[in-house]
Formats: C-alpha cells, sequence, structure tokens
C-alpha cells in the first residue's frame, strides 16, 4: 500500500503492544499506547484494543477544543466507542484543535502541548499505563503521532506502543461489497488535504485509490474522477459507523458532506484474477 502520511512516526521503530499487556515500561516512565478503535462501532474494535483499554490506568480520549451551547465540549467518535468498554471514571477528555485546516497553527501548537503536559501530570500521579483511544488506527492520520511526540519530548523514557484498528477504508470496503486490491493491484491512500495533484497522479495509475477528508474538496474530486473516467465505480461513504451514514455512488451535488468521509475508487478489473 502507497500510503501518504505523515514521516517519522513516534512509535517507528518501537515495539507494539505485547501480549503482556499495557503494563509499565521503564522504571519510572510508563506506558502511553495509541489504541486504535475503528471507525465508530463498538463492536469493531480488536480484543487487544478492548483488553488494553480495561487494563489501562487512564484512557484518554480527544475532543473538540471548542465548547457548544451548553458549554460543553461535543463527544467524539473516539469516546463515544470506547464509553461502551471503559467506565467513565476511568476516561478523561483532552482537547484538540481538531478543526484547524491552518496547518501548525499556534492554536493546534498550544492544545498539542497541553494535551501533552496532562498526560505527563498523570504519569506523576502514579498511573503507569495510559491509552489514547483514537478514530481508526494510530499510524494512520492520527492525533495520536503529535500527542506521542509532545510526551516524549517532555518524558523521553515513556514507552509508546500502538494498538492497529479497523479503518475507513476496510469498513467502507466491507459495507459495499468492493475490494480494495487484488492480485498485482497498488492500493495509494492519501488525504484530499494533500492537494489535486497528488490525487490525479493516483487516479491516473492502475490501482485503487482511497481518499479521506474530501468534505471541502468533494467538486475537484468528481472533476477529477470524471476527467480519468473512474467516476461510475467509485463509492463514497459518509458518517461510517454512526447513525446518519449513507454508502453510496459518487453525486457533484453532495454538499453536506462531514469531515470524516472516505472514498473508495476501485482499480479497474475486467475479469476474475485479471490482475494475477
Amino acid at each position: 500500500m502507497t500510503a501518504h502520511a505523515d514521516a517519522g512516526h513516534p512509535s517507528a521503530g518501537r515495539p507494539h503492544d505485547s501480549p503482556s499487556g499495557a503494563g509499565a515500561g521503564a522504571a519510572g516512565a510508563g506506558t502511553l499506547t495509541g489504541v486504535g478503535v475503528g471507525p465508530g462501532e463498538a463492536d469493531l474494535l480488536t480484543l487487544r484494543a478492548v483488553r488494553v483499554l480495561r487494563e489501562a490506568d487512564l484512557v484518554v480520549v480527544p475532543v473538540m477544543d471548542r465548547t457548544g451551547a451548553d458549554g460543553d465540549a461535543p463527544r467524539g467518535r473516539a469516546e463515544a466507542t470506547v464509553r461502551a468498554h471503559v467506565p467513565a471514571d476511568r476516561l478523561r477528555r483532552l482537547p484538540f484543535a481538531l478543526d484547524d485546516r491552518g496547518g501548525v497553527t499556534t492554536r493546534r501548537e498550544a492544545a498539542w502541548d497541553a494535551a501533552a503536559a496532562a498526560v505527563v501530570a498523570a504519569f506523576d500521579d502514579g498511573a503507569r499505563a495510559i491509552a489514547f483511544a483514537t478514530i481508526g488506527d494510530p499510524n494512520v492520520y492520527s492525533t495520536f503521532g503529535y500527542l506521542a511526540q509532545s510526551v516524549r519530548a517532555l518524558r523521553p523514557a515513556v514507552e509508546v506502543r500502538t494498538v492497529p484498528g479497523i479503518t475507513a477504508m476496510q469498513e467502507l470496503a466491507a459495507r459495499s461489497g468492493v475490494p480494495l486490491c487484488e492480485g498485482r493491484e497498488p492500493l495509494t491512500l492519501l488525504s484530499a488535504t494533500a492537494g489535486p495533484a497528488l490525487v490525479d497522479d493516483a487516479l491516473a495509475g492502475p490501482g485503487t485509490v482511497v481518499v479521506y477528508k474530501g468534505w471541502r474538496r468533494h467538486a475537484e474530486l468528481v472533476d477529477a474522477l470524471r476527467r480519468h473516467g473512474r467516476l461510475p465505480d467509485a463509492v463514497l461513504g459518509r458518517g461510517l459507523g454512526l447513525p446518519d451514514e449513507r454508502i453510496g455512488p459518487v453525486d457533484r451535488a453532495d454538499d453536506d458532506l462531514p469531515y470524516l468521509s472516505t472514498l473508495l475508487v476501485p482499480a479497474r478489473r475486467d475479469r476474475r484474477g485479471g490482475k494475477l
């Protein structure tokens, strides 16, 4: 799979979760585990994910750093999923600038710093194992990477682990009945925020293309699909795992897409086993 994601992930080259559980890391440090909780349905967590969440001294979940009319941040998808498996008294919400589209802004960096400080304070207060619940997979376009880097800058001895989760593209493939890749087909995953040139290059290739976060660039994506003759086979998933979920063909008139929308463009296939 060709994935356009952030390089230098803090857990690169480090051990993933082992059968011994969340556990403590180096003496006096503790373990921070990014746990993938899937696209949003409580029964799409792995057994390992549920175990690590339940064994953790503290489970933190990302929420918006803006409050609603009730003065509280709206519950995020990760929090809603985790609440089915972890008691509320072991959950803690960490605000992030999740709606900031300006790159590395002052607001975004302040949120990363504050979240890292809160995690370090929890370790200092005696927590040995802290789990961070993230939708999808913690190594695929996840806020966890920024948190982990920030925590390790403050406490280098903290052991960072990850537990893989089911991604939105896997869920969309399963729900739509469209295989992601077969035989020699490449699979390219990228974010629409990477820009139209990268999307155009991927669509010009022979394999399956998955595009995340296409809500604001939907019209551009549809034009690109049409230009490459790939619009008829494309599938769009909106609100996967949520009550307002919609899965179906791509229409340029779609103007109410959520941020976490997923576009699946299957490779061109003319016969069974044609790519072997």
